[in-house]
């Protein structure tokens, strides 16, 4: 059998020596004609390969270059160097792939964060990246787990839809039909969609809750876990075109238990990764330490990585409604020194990333939900309060990120719902799947969004969006 080898990860915490063992991976320096460093991918620390001198040929030697895939048997002996318990002392090596060292793009030395994120296809051989997609399949794992212990079903809703969940008008559109202007139209001039494939137009979704929402009817508890879309023009560090939402829907949960569910829920993952990635979070912990020294004083994080995970892991969440939030933010020094972008002049406004950062950083220094916003800018499924003006729902608010849950319970109630939705122009006609949900059998239930990517963005420290999703999607690039 070609694949005998033995992961790096596993031959490094070996505690015996003088055993034969098959290693395969790539190389990331080789120095002194006789010592190679060889990663694979199952860690950050790479492992020690010593090829005696004289005992290979130049030939092979030459091609032992930064990039180049080997594969190495030879004996585990004991490591006189720093760091590392083992070393492998090579019998054979047999190169699996040659790597052109001037022509190689990674060369070992410190490649900007924008100069990776060009060579994305290349990137996931950084030890940086490797921690990230490391740390991100953990924490895909360990949501999977949480939702499973709890009796959770885990449902597929559809990335193809003819319904636009959030009323936001955002979307991408799917379609057969031609792009250069013959497509079939009607009298007033609009695209007829009845010999598109779907016959009739579709989007990419932007959220799977809708549908969320008919399972929970039926299972009680139920999560989505896939790819969404946004066709925003958004060029910023916190903004994708394609990300992963996370969304559970649970009949019979008011608000303040969907509260308790995310709380849970985000305290469970990050002390997975916590323990399942030590050692590639205190890399990142690192890295982050010296990306804040670059900054001025006044911008740097008074939390190192570590600590701000082990805060919201130990930390009851601080909670507290939207209006008291405005109070405080109005009072604040912060918003009477005109420091914020967007000043708070009163009760009403959408609280922009600065505030919530702001009342999380700042004033709490605890991650922070803020619940009954008020309904004019909120989506149209939320509960109506009893006081008309605002809506049940929930943001959780977390530190160097702002946003990480949006929630709410929603509106079961199908005369509150049709009269909201009549207020918003969004037709009911298109939607009485949906409300068929409130005219067999509603009840109280609620629900909540993650975007996968601020959750892997807040455990691992990076400051952009961008680069804790293998291939980013944002405007004017989708490359690979």
């Amino acid at each position: 059998m070609f694949n005998k080898r033995i992961k790096i990860k596993a031959l490094l915490a070996e505690e015996n020596t003088g055993f034969e063992a098959t290693v395969m991976g790539w190389v990331r320096t080789f120095r002194n004609n006789q010592f190679i460093a060889l990663n694979d991918g199952s860690t950050n620390n790479n492992l020690q390969v010593v090829a005696s001198l004289g005992e290979f040929e130049d030939s092979t030697l030459k091609r032992l270059t930064t990039g180049a895939c080997i594969k190495v048997t030879g004996q585990v002996i004991a490591s006189l160097g720093k760091g590392q318990k083992v070393e492998l002392k090579a019998a054979t090596i047999e190169i699996l792939g040659d790597s052109d060292a001037e022509k190689f793009p990674l060369q070992p030395k410190k490649h900007s964060l924008e100069f990776l994120r060009e060579i994305a296809h290349m990137r996931f051989r950084t030890n940086t990246f490797g921690a990230i997609f490391r740390i991100r399949h953990s924490l895909a794992f360990a949501i999977h787990q949480f939702f499973n212990d709890k009796g959770f079903v885990y449902l597929h809703t559809p990335i193809i839809t003819a319904s636009d969940a959030e009323g936001a008008g955002e979307m991408f559109r799917v379609t057969t039909l031609p792009v250069d202007g013959s497509a079939p139209k009607n009298e007033d001039g609009s695209v007829n969609f009845k010999d598109d494939f779907f016959g009739r137009s579709t989007n990419l979704t932007v959220s799977g809750q809708l549908e969320g929402e008919l399972a929970a009817m039926a299972f009680s508890d139920v999560y989505t876990f896939g790819p969404t879309f946004r066709a925003e023009n958004s060029n910023t560090t916190r903004h994708l075109a394609e990300f992963w939402m996370i969304e559970p829907e649970v009949a019979f949960n008011d608000l303040e238990d969907n509260m308790n569910l995310a709380e849970a829920f985000i305290r469970y993952v990050i002390k997975y990764a916590m323990e399942q990635n030590k050692e590639d979070l205190e890399f990142l912990a690192q890295r982050l330490e010296e990306e804040e020294k670059q900054k001025p004083q006044q911008d740097r994080s008074e939390m190192g990585l570590l600590d701000k995970l082990n805060f919201v892991v130990n930390n009851d969440f601080e909670r507290l409604t939207y209006t008291e939030a405005i109070e405080i933010l109005k009072e604040s020094n912060h918003n009477k020194k005109k420091k914020f972008q967007y000043l708070i002049e009163g009760w009403g406004v959408d609280l922009q990333s600065e505030h919530e950062r702001y009342l999380v950083e700042k004033h709490f220094k605890k991650p922070v939900i803020l619940t009954n916003y008020p309904k004019d800018i909120k989506s149209f499924y939320m509960r109506l309060n009893e006081d008309g003006k605002t809506v049940a729902a929930m943001d959780i608010l977390a530190p160097g990120i702002g946003e990480i849950v949006g929630g709410s319970q929603r509106e079961e109630r199908l005369d509150k719902l049709t009269a909201r939705m009549a207020e918003m122009h969004i037709p009911a006609e298109e939607l009485n799947w949906y409300l068929d949900t409130r005219r067999f059998g509603s009840c109280p239930h609620a629900g909540f969004g993650l975007g996968f990517e601020r959750l892997v963005q807040f455990v691992t420290g990076m400051g952009n969006i961008r680069d804790v999703i293998p291939f980013p999607r944002y405007p004017k690039s989708a490359e690979f």
